[in-house]
């Protein structure tokens, strides 16, 4: 879908006919925590009285191109909402990615060009889109109205707030006590999400746990500009393969949404088996019902946990590659783990032998890995060929073996990990 703010037509939607207390447990499923409960109650009573559906935002600032199932977990949410009946207004943050949301941050956040934000921003849309219902989906930019503000209006904004409010948030209380820098336009950033709100006249906004005070914000100012506050909706933190830290591409336990299938597929079943019912509940379509049914029959035994998360792995390569692409990434994960055969697929890279050999006729084997792409820098090869985590045909690199002539290298299969192959000729 293209970048350019796309505007739905409420009154063209049909409404769903679930009722109060299917449509709340639906939304609450897998939340952290809705404010004011009550008020969505109310907003979904008057939704399914007058037949007009709920305006559901989520902002997302462009700040980087990679996304991964963590960041998926607001639009499965969103994607229920459209289910229950509702219209979903997605702001791309194009304005307020300048600043740089500083949510959880101690430090301040380097500013991106506006190249970087559009070339991000097309990234996130295009991905979205493969969870989103476009026809109950609005797209809007917050440029539209936040660009146009003049000095008197941004004035009267940081009017209706106070410094000590700001300081409430942990991440700049914080930084204030241990004398870190605050930029003084990282304050006016939930002043400008708050604004998104009322732009789009929010019933209700969705974020990360680490978002509730930027989401209350906009609740604050919906109320002192004497429209219906919107509630807030915040959702957990998707754990990563390693099992312990939220996924981030920092800690390397992601899995990118536009990874390969079969790199994808493998990733998930490295998954340590107690995270499978959150997954399955925060990373893919599966519905109250099926979540719930999975988790008894791990508990009780009656579910293999290996078959179960092949489940797991297929429907979620599926959800972004396609039915057969999950198949065939299965088929791959099979030859390469279960019966010990090679990819059908693998890479082949020429070598010019002569000038990768030093005076010594010997090819420096992590600056080989880090040319071919098997390895992020020579430094980072030697690690894993310590490790034991290099093999040419199948047999492990001795620790310390920097070092080989070309004759025993050329034409072999090199293999970093489980996943990464490369036929050097």
């Amino acid at each position: 879908m293209s970048l350019k703010s796309t505007h739905a037509t409420e009154g063209t939607l049909p409404v769903s006919k679930l009722s109060i207390e299917e449509q709340l447990a639906i939304i609450q499923s897998g939340t952290d925590q809705i404010v004011p409960l009550d008020d969505l109650r109310r907003k979904l009573e008057r939704s399914l009285a007058t037949g007009e559906p709920l305006r559901i935002k989520l902002g997302v600032d462009p700040t980087a191109p990679d996304l991964h199932l963590g960041h998926a977990v607001p639009l499965r949410k969103l994607r229920q909402f459209q289910d229950c009946g509702h219209l979903v207004v997605l702001i791309i943050g194009d304005f307020t990615a300048l600043i740089g949301d500083p949510s959880g941050r101690n430090t301040t956040r380097p500013p991106l060009s506006r190249e970087e934000i559009e070339v991000n921003a097309q990234t996130y849309i295009d991905q979205a889109f493969k969870v989103l219902d476009p026809t109950r989906c609005e797209l809007r930019r917050n440029s539209e109205w936040l660009a146009p503000l003049d000095f008197a209006d941004l004035l009267q904004l940081t009017s209706c707030f106070t410094i000590a409010r700001i300081l409430e948030r942990d991440d700049f209380s914080k930084r204030y006590q241990q004398h870190k820098p605050i930029s003084l336009h990282e304050f006016l950033y939930p002043l400008a999400q708050a604004y998104d709100s009322t732009a789009i006249a929010a019933d209700v906004e969705l974020g990360g746990t680490d978002q509730l005070f930027n989401l209350l914000a906009g609740r604050e100012l919906m109320e002192k500009r004497g429209m219906e506050p919107q509630v807030c909706l915040t959702l957990p933190l998707l754990v990563g393969t390693d099992g312990v830290q939220k996924m981030s591409k920092s800690y390397g336990n992601y899995v990118a949404l536009t990874d390969e299938p079969a790199d994808m597929f493998g990733k998930l079943m490295s998954l340590p088996d107690n995270l499978m019912p959150s997954y399955f509940r925060l990373a893919t379509p599966a519905t109250l019902d099926e979540v719930a049914a999975i988790e008894t029959s791990l508990s009780d035994g009656s579910a293999h946990p290996g078959q179960m998360k092949r489940s797991l792995a297929r429907d979620i390569v599926s959800l972004y590659h396609g039915s057969s692409a999950a198949l065939s990434a299965e088929e791959a994960f099979d030859r390469v783990f279960k019966q010990r055969e090679l990819p059908t697929d693998i890479a082949e890279q020429t070598i010019d032998w002569q000038s990768t050999s030093n005076d010594a006729g010997l090819v420096y084997i992590p600056g080989l890995l880090a040319t071919v792409g098997l390895a992020a820098s020579a430094g980072e090869a030697r690690r894993l060929i310590d490790g034991g985590g290099v093999k040419m045909d199948g047999a492990p690199l001795k620790a310390k073996m920097y070092e080989l002539p070309p004759a025993e290298i050329q034409g072999k299969v090199v293999q970093v990990g489980k996943r990464k192959f490369v036929k050097v000729l």
